[in-house]
């Protein structure tokens, strides 16, 4: 167990270096003069030099790439004397941080991965990354717990009522959840309940999950505006566990347990909730795992559409303003994110199945 371990980390490991590589060398070769736009167009070129040598970017492009692993990684090293040095210690940006030697002019640091300054607002990428978050992960959660327990009361109540008018519904349900696309789903789910029967819904097409109060006071909970775009990213999920939930439900259904079960005069509901259904939750569970990690990076044409104030306007602003270090800062955060979800994914399936776990 301890080598599958060891595997798993090691591969999450080389997928996040590669995605550090990749995200690096794109975003600067992509055309544009960050100075010029914290500056604006008639920006003087003494100007721009000043702040192109602040940002590091006169530097080498492969210099430029040793600076940026060192910023991102837990342990770096850094000049602690000279402050031109393009490896400076310096308190304000790397704190908070704890030296764990030094030697001579250079000092070892243990330190969070600092994800460098957005252009515009000059705060930390981590900062803005800590306030976005936050309401992304509450979407996600929100919209997989809705396709969960929807799909799965659907899927059982298809497989028990196979072949009827419910189970061609569920069908064709599914089928369209899964094929809608994300971007046209928003925008035809604001359309509908937002505008066309605001009058009976009462949703608002945009909206934040805190609203200011009638007396301008303070902010409250506004669980309303989290409805439209929960039910939105939850659709695809929700086909998905739809068709899952149905297909093991019948395959748990058809097996000798069950039979034995009815022989033995139980009642059939709870034959079917007790046993059948829990026999039938592992590969439900897995895909769950899976979808919502898949919408804790995914939401961004939702989050768009309905001004949802998470990752996904974070990071179609920064594209926008050609504020590439929020960009760059939020996909890593995004990789990072997928990569230990996965790792923990993997190391339970290894420890509740021993088949899958690969010892030496």
């Amino acid at each position: 167990m301890l080598n599958y371990v060891k595997k798993r980390l090691l591969y999450g490991l080389l997928v996040i270096l590669g995605v550090v590589v990749l995200v690096f060398f794109l975003f600067n070769i992509l055309p544009g003069d960050p100075a010029r736009m914290m500056l604006g167009q008639r920006a003087d070129a003494e100007s721009i030099e000043i702040i192109n040598r602040d940002l590091g970017r006169d530097k080498p492009m492969a210099l430029q790439f040793v600076n940026y692993l060192n910023d991102l990684a837990p342990v770096s090293f850094h000049n602690n004397r000279d402050k031109e040095n393009y490896f400076f210690l310096d308190t304000e940006k790397y704190a908070p941080f704890v030296k764990i030697l030094s030697i001579g002019h250079t000092s070892v640091v243990l330190k969070a991965p600092y994800l460098r300054r957005s252009y515009q607002s000059k705060r930390k990428v981590s900062e803005i990354i800590a306030t976005a978050f936050p309401q992304t992960a509450i979407l996600a959660v929100t919209a997989m717990s809705f396709a969960l327990v929807v799909g799965i009361l659907i899927g059982v109540l298809s497989a028990i009522y196979k072949n009827s008018w419910f189970d061609r519904l569920s069908l064709f349900l599914s089928t369209l959840g899964m094929s809608l696309p994300s971007f046209f789903a928003a925008i035809l789910m604001a359309w509908l309940f937002a505008y066309v029967l605001a009058e009976y819904t009462h949703l608002n097409m945009f909206g934040s999950l805190y609203a200011v109060d009638d007396y301008g006071t303070g902010e409250h909970l506004d669980l309303k505006s989290l409805i439209l775009p929960a039910l939105t990213l939850g659709i695809r999920p929700l086909g998905t566990l739809i068709t899952l939930t149905k297909n093991s439900m019948l395959e748990a259904l058809s097996q000798d347990y069950i039979r034995t079960a009815r022989a033995k005069g139980m009642k059939y509901g709870r034959v079917v909730f007790k046993h059948a259904l829990r026999n039938a939750m592992n590969p439900v569970v897995t895909s769950a795992s899976g979808w919502l990690a898949g919408l804790l990076a995914g939401s961004v044409f939702v989050e768009y559409v309905f001004d949802w104030k998470g990752m996904g306007i974070v990071i179609v602003d920064g594209l926008e303003k050609y504020d590439f270090p929020v960009v760059m800062g939020a996909i890593l955060f995004i990789c990072v994110l997928l990569v230990l979800i996965n790792i923990v994914v993997d190391i339970l399936y290894g420890w509740l199945d021993p088949r899958v776990r690969v010892d030496k």
